[in-house]
This record gives structure tokens, C-alpha cells and sequence, in this order.
């Protein structure tokens, strides 16, 4: 269940908006159709929109007809520039972005002829589309070992293998556990305003065959008073050399009634994540349209006139948060990224 293949030039994208109910793949023949699915969230989490957009910068290039390196590497750079601007949180969208437009103007000096620039952009984009597998299968197994036999661990969203190419993240680390043998179960949040965790990570859990009961956000807190919660695990979006994460909205409070409740609170993701260079208060935080809080599948649940306030992320400081897991290894604080 890859969350985006290519298929000889076209980007193919599982539709998440459809889960669970349908499974279906658009075919993206342009990069601008890949630049609206990562917009419209029609392919979602910080990994899968990084390939994603390598893979539509690999299409510009397979479906440029320019006979000079030099326009065909124009074009290019146009598309590009375009899928920049689909989201701003997520860094591994403009690391992906980054890592094709190096690779472009390396060959474009070298004086490589047009074809072989299209072939080699394509098969970075289906490399790092592999490299994402093989990552999260590593931070997979390099989490597993913070997860006891028995454990009921409590995440949030999705960061899923509908959030990466495949395998996933922070579920990741639990089906890690599984692997291993230990007998693990999982609560869910909802995660509104759409739902990730509702749609997305109960159905992957459930396609799996692990223990997931799903919850509305607003009962996190109880369920950890009961003692129902003995970890958590969530994705990132972005995460900062001081150990500050970006992540889902939502994510923030859950790390704030963890630390209240004792409970260990760990973050998983790629390196590809990482942001060095940023500071907490220069971070953009994406602002997304009201009708994704005013609406549920399409059906008006609050007045006409009501404003609304709708950020896609939040971040949570490095003091609560109990480890890091990368592909690296694990990270505890203090936190300083090299």
C-alpha cells in the first residue's frame, strides 16, 4: 500500500481523502497535479510530500520537450519553484526539492545530454522513494526497544506508512514491536479538524491486525488519569536543533498531559526532517481554509458566520519530549542536532 509510485511518467497518488472508504490512486500526468494533491491533501505527511514532490519534479523533466540542457533545466526549476509553494511547514518537502534541484544543476555543468538528465532526476526521485522505505524500517527497529511487552501506546494523527512511502514513522516503531513479538496495543486520536487518525491510522492498524480503540481528542487526558496510556509516539513535520518539534495540531497538549501523567512521550522521524538552521519563532506555521473546522465531509456543522482559527501544526518544546528516534539512532535531552 505505497502512498505514491511512479509508473512510467505518470506520479501515481493514493487518495487519502477517500480513506477509509475507498482506495484509489490519481494519476498525476504534471507536476501542477502533483503540486494540487500535496495541497489539497490528497497525499499528506512530512515524508510522503517529500517524494511526492520529487517525483513531480521528475515529471517536469520526463515530459519536458526543450532540446537544450539549459531550457530543459528553466523548465524545470519552474516546477520546482511551484511545488515550494504548496505547503511551509513540512521540511522534507524543500529537502526533497533541494536534493533534485542539486542534482539538475550538477548535471546541467557536467554537460550531460537532455535524456540522461531526465533518466537520472527520475531514478533520484525513485530513490529516495526506496530510501524512505528502508529508513522507517530502521527507526522502526531502533524504537522497538523503548516499547515493553504489553504496552498500550497512544498516538496521534497519522505517521503511518499513509504518511511516508510505506511502513510509517511512529507506527513505524510500533509495528517494530510487533515484529519483535511483543504484544502491543494502540489508541488513536481522532485528530480533527480532518480526521487523520480516525481515517488513516485505524484503518492501517486494522489492516494489520493490531489492537487500535480510537478516541476523540478532547478525552486524552482522561484516558491517561485511568492509566490506560503507558507511551506515546507521534510523527514530526519538522523538528529543530534544540529538540523543538513541529508536528500536528494537537500534538503539543498531549506532550503537556504526558509529563503531567508521567508517561514517556517520543517522537519519530527521518533525519530528512530536521531543520538545523530555523529558530521556534521563525518556524511558518501553516494557516488552512475554515472550512476544513467548519465542515465534515463536506456537511456544515457551525453557523455561516462564525470566524475560525485553523493552524495545521504546533510545537512542542524539548522539555517535554522523552526520546527522539531517527534512522541515526535514539536522542534524549539534552538536545543538540549536529
Amino acid at each position: 500500500m505505497r502512498s505514491v509510485v511512479w509508473r512510467d511518467g505518470v506520479v501515481a497518488i493514493l487518495n487519502q481523502r477517500l480513506l477509509p472508504h475507498r482506495m484509489e490512486y490519481i494519476e498525476c500526468n504534471s507536476y501542477e497535479r502533483v503540486a494540487q494533491a500535496i495541497e489539497h491533501l490528497e497525499v499528506r505527511g512530512a515524508p510522503a510530500i517529500g517524494v511526492a514532490a520529487a517525483m513531480g519534479v521528475a515529471l517536469a523533466a520526463f515530459k519536458c520537450e526543450a532540446r537544450r540542457a539549459e531550457e530543459l533545466a528553466s523548465e524545470v526549476k519552474g516546477a520546482i519553484n511551484r511545488l515550494r509553494h504548496t505547503r511551509p511547514t513540512a521540511k522534507n518537502l524543500f529537502w526533497a526539492l533541494d536534493r533534485m534541484e542539486v542534482l539538475l544543476k550538477n548535471l546541467v555543468r557536467e554537460g550531460v545530454d537532455i535524456e540522461e538528465i531526465k533518466d537520472r532526476l527520475v531514478k533520484e526521485a525513485l530513490k529516495m522513494a526506496e530510501e524512505d522505505v528502508q529508513t522507517n524500517r530502521t527507526i522502526g527497529r531502533n524504537g522497538a526497544v523503548l516499547l515493553d511487552d504489553e504496552d498500550t501506546v497512544l498516538t496521534h494523527c497519522n505517521a503511518g506508512a499513509l504518511a511516508c512511502v510505506d511502513y510509517g514513522t511512529a507506527l513505524g516503531v510500533i509495528r517494530g514491536a510487533v515484529e519483535a513479538g511483543k504484544r502491543i496495543r494502540v489508541i488513536a486520536t481522532e485528530t480533527r479538524p480532518l480526521l487523520q487518525g480516525a481515517r488513516l491510522t485505524t484503518f492501517e492498524l486494522l489492516q494489520d491486525g493490531i489492537d487500535v480503540t480510537l478516541i476523540t481528542d478532547n478525552m486524552v487526558g482522561y484516558v491517561m488519569k485511568l492509566g490506560m496510556v503507558d507511551k506515546v509516539i507521534v510523527g514530526a513535520d519538522r523538528i529543530l536543533r534544540d529538540g523543538h518539534v513541529i508536528n500536528k495540531i494537537g500534538t503539543y497538549t498531549i506532550a503537556v498531559l504526558a509529563r503531567e501523567h508521567g508517561i514517556p512521550f517520543y517522537v519519530a522521524a527521518p533525519w530528512s526532517t530536521f531543520d538545523l538552521e530555523t529558530k521556534p519563532e521563525e518556524v511558518v506555521i501553516e494557516e488552512r481554509d475554515a472550512s476544513e473546522v467548519t465542515e465534515i465531509a463536506g456537511v456544515r456543522i457551525a453557523p455561516q458566520e462564525v470566524k475560525v482559527f485553523n493552524p495545521a501544526f504546533d510545537i512542542t518544546p524539548p522539555e517535554y519530549i522523552s526520546a527522539i528516534i531517527t534512522e541515526r539512532g535514539v536522542f534524549k535531552p539534552p538536545y543538540d542536532f549536529k
